[in-house]
């Protein structure tokens, strides 16, 4: 049986009316917490978004394994993060780290969906 990276999601959600400042500081967010989540051991991707549909704000990380997605429940820069974002009125729901049942790869995804699709991709290095 295969073994597969380990999704972590912090999802938080505020009104309507908190939008742009719940983006500028999601924007911010990058410059504050990118030097230190380089620094940990297996992180493989990390991704903040804001939408304005459902009036939402996610971190989603993958991870080599359990241990490692762990990591950012002590990370200082993440933790300095989350009362600022809690200031502008994001409420936080329970940080979930979910060890997946079944994943589709990228080289499954481009045979799925023909050549044309593109996955633009930003290393962590940069």
């Amino acid at each position: 049986m295969a073994t597969y990276p380990v999704v972590r999601l912090s999802k938080g959600h505020f009104e309507a009316a908190n939008y742009a400042e719940v983006r500028r500081l999601a924007e911010a967010e990058e410059a504050a917490v990118a030097p230190s989540l380089k620094q940990l051991r297996g992180l493989i991707y990390y991704s903040a978004g804001v939408d304005p549909v459902t009036n939402t704000f996610i971190n989603i990380s993958i991870w080599t394994d359990m241990d490692a997605a762990k990591q950012m429940n002590t990370l200082p820069a993440m933790l300095a993060q989350r009362p600022i974002m809690e200031q502008a009125g994001v409420q936080f729901d329970r940080i979930a780290n979910y060890e997946p049942i079944w994943a589709l790869h990228a080289t499954e995804l481009k045979q799925a969906l023909g050549s044309s699709i593109s996955f633009n991709e930003r290393p962590l290095s940069e």
